[in-house]
Order: C-alpha cells, then sequence, then structure tokens
C-alpha cells in the first residue's frame, strides 16, 4: 500500500511539473473569460461568458444530483443484497462486471462522438505508454477500496460473540463521510489547494458529527461501530481521497480533452485486469465449481448498474467540478440514505443520529462559507 501511495505521488508531481507552462496559459485564458474587452465586442463578450457560465453551472447541478442520487441509493442495495447477513454471490465477480460495464459504456460514448464529430486530437483514444501507465494506480486503488467497502458492510456492526450481524446503511454513509478529511488534507498536499481556517475547522466538526451520530445510547458501549470497522472506514477514504485526488490531476491535465479518453476507458480496462486478478486469486474455485453468476439476484444486478453508473457521475463530477463538489454530494446522499433506510429496514432515527447529521451539515456549510471568504 505504500508503494503505491509513493507512486502515486511521484506521477502527480510528474504531471504537475509537465504540464506546468501548459496550466499557467490554460488559467490566464480562463481568467479572461466573462470580462469586458475594449472595444465594439464588449456586449457581445460579456453575454458568450455569461451563457458559459450559465451552462455549467446547470451542467454540474445535473451531474450532481445524479451522483447524490445514485450515491444515496448504492449502501441500500449492497445491504439488500446480502441474505442472513452474507453475500451469496462473488464479491469480485460483482466489481468485474461493475468495471466492463463501465468501458461498455464509454467505448459507446466513444463511438457516438467519433461518429458524429470525427477523430480528433481532443477525443483520440491514445495508446502511447506515457499516458496509458497513470491509469493502473488509480485502478488499484479503487479496487482495493470496493473490496474493503463490501467487507466493511458486512463486519461493522459486529459484536464481540456474533460472527454475522446486518450493518444499518445510514451508518455506513456517515463514516463513510470521513473522505471530506482525507480528500482535504491531501489536496492540500498533493495539489498545493488552499484551505482557509473556517474550513479546517469544518474538518474537526465533521469528524465530531460522525463520532456523534455512531452514538449508542441502548449500550454502554460508547460507539456502535468496532474499533476493525473505524480501520476499515479510515482506509476506504483514506483510498477514496487519494484515488479522488490523483484522477482529478489526469483529468485537469488536460481540461479540452473528452472524459472517456482522459480517464474513463483506460481506467476500466486496468480495472476489470486487476478485477480478474482478483477472481482468480479470491474465488476461483467457487466460479468454476458454482458457476460465474452463482447467488445472483435482480438486487445484484441493480446494484452492479448503481456501481457503474455511479462510476460515471463521479467521472463527470471530477470534469466539470471537482473533488470538493463530489464530496458534498456524498453528503448530502447519506441524508436520503437514512430517510430511505427508515422506510426499507425500518431503521430508526435516534437522536444522537439527528444531532450527528446536523454536526455534519453545519461542517460542510462552514466549508463552503470558508471558500468564499478565502
Amino acid at each position: 500500500m505504500l508503494i503505491i501511495l509513493l507512486s502515486c505521488l511521484l506521477s502527480v508531481r510528474k504531471c504537475q511539473f509537465k504540464d506546468k507552462e501548459q496550466d499557467a496559459v490554460h488559467d490566464d485564458i480562463e481568467s479572461l473569460r466573462g470580462k469586458p474587452l475594449s472595444g465594439s465586442g464588449n456586449s457581445m463578450v460579456m453575454l458568450g461568458g455569461s451563457s458559459s457560465v450559465q451552462s455549467k453551472w446547470k451542467r454540474k447541478s445535473a451531474v450532481t444530483l445524479a451522483l447524490t442520487v445514485l450515491t444515496s441509493s448504492q449502501a441500500i442495495l449492497i445491504v439488500w443484497s446480502k441474505r442472513a447477513g452474507k453475500y451469496e454471490y462473488s464479491v469480485t465477480t460483482a466489481n468485474f462486471l461493475v468495471e466492463a460495464l463501465k468501458c461498455a459504456i464509454s467505448l459507446a460514448a466513444l463511438a457516438r462522438i467519433w461518429r458524429n464529430e470525427g477523430v480528433t486530437e481532443d477525443n483520440k483514444l491514445s495508446t502511447s505508454w506515457d499516458e496509458v501507465s497513470v491509469y493502473p494506480i488509480p485502478a488499484a486503488l479503487y479496487l482495493i477500496k470496493n473490496l474493503l467497502q463490501y467487507c466493511f458492510l458486512k463486519y461493522v456492526c459486529l459484536w464481540q460473540y456474533y460472527i454475522f450481524a446486518y450493518v444499518d446503511a445510514p451508518g455506513y454513509q456517515i463514516l463513510k463521510n470521513l473522505n471530506i478529511i482525507s480528500t482535504g488534507v491531501l489536496f492540500r498536499i498533493i495539489l498545493k489547494k488552499q484551505w482557509s481556517e473556517i474550513q479546517w475547522a469544518a474538518f474537526i466538526l465533521l469528524c465530531a458529527g460522525c463520532t456523534t451520530a455512531q452514538l449508542n445510547s441502548t449500550s454502554d458501549r460508547v460507539l456502535q461501530t468496532p474499533f476493525q470497522g473505524w480501520v476499515m472506514a479510515i482506509v476506504m477514504a483514506l483510498l477514496s481521497g487519494f484515488a479522488g485526488v490523483y484522477t482529478e490531476a489526469i483529468i485537469k491535465k488536460r481540461p479540452s480533452r473528452n472524459i472517456n479518453v482522459q480517464k474513463n476507458f483506460w481506467l476500466y480496462v486496468f480495472g476489470m485486469a486487476f478485477n480478474a486478478m482478483a477472481i482468480l486469486v479470491q474465488d476461483f474455485d467457487a466460479v468454476m465449481n458454482k458457476g460465474f453468476f452463482h447467488g445472483y439476484s435482480l438486487i445484484t444486478v441493480l446494484m452492479i448498474l448503481n456501481h457503474a453508473l455511479s462510476g460515471i457521475a463521479v467521472s463527470m463530477v471530477m470534469k466539470y467540478a471537482d473533488n470538493i463538489v463530489k464530496v458534498y454530494s456524498t453528503s448530502v446522499a447519506m441524508l436520503l440514505t437514512a430517510v430511505l433506510s427508515v422506510f426499507l429496514f425500518g431503521f430508526h432515527l435516534s437522536l444522537a443520529f439527528f444531532l450527528g447529521s446536523t454536526v455534519v451539515f453545519v461542517a460542510i456549510y462552514m466549508h463552503s462559507l470558508g471558500k468564499l471568504q478565502r
């Protein structure tokens, strides 16, 4: 894991130094958009800039809303796909199908673009090793993160004398929001993003909110989630945050390029390869004896479709917004998950959960306020 993280850091630094001049030119162009120019074309420039900003805002809002809805149902579908506290299907085969479906969607989108616009420099699928070599790292990180996600939902609510137990989806979403902190820290360290004091205070409040939401008033134990669950949650947050920051660095390297060329296709190809290796190592005997699709149900299919569409939505948010918008979306999805769990699983929202959720959203508000004042 340490080797992978160090490789990521070196790759990001390489991209930053390689494209320093290009990014400076792009920033200069971006700074001129929407500003009045001397001459008779002032009104036309202002109108064009306003229209462009409005179009970008609508596009950003649409992809963020889609990601929020998909994320809110993701944990529910994973929990719903279990029977007697266990997954009857192979998690590795499900992850492989998710990557395969995302790759197929990406190829279909590229084929449509090539048919309508032709092959250009911005949508050409590169096969050079210099560009392709950056994708195995985030693909490996996402694989580990996804496998931990299933393990986390399986063991996060284990008690001392029980082997299997059901986990509530809202609790999973609360701990999952730790990736806000990891994303902010990694933004500062890797991408040199500046954060205000209010934003750092918001991160501390977010930790307090996550902890409060896990308080169990009916038990002598302070937290419902055992130490192993917290370790998994922290590792998942670091992997998710690091993979997200690394991926954004790749996408923002050449912002004019098509998202399917920049990230989607090759990332999903390597994702399929890594998941295929995971099948061989972990579930080869089960797949050979029971079949590739053993234990699958309609819920499993819906879960795979949800994960695939969520991955595409994350790519779009990375393209048109950034990681911070992504974690805001995830935080809103937490509340939607809690509301849905009340009706689907009979989940009872405790006072601690309400207080913790309130603190989480206050932290989100403070973070956005600090961004405006920075």
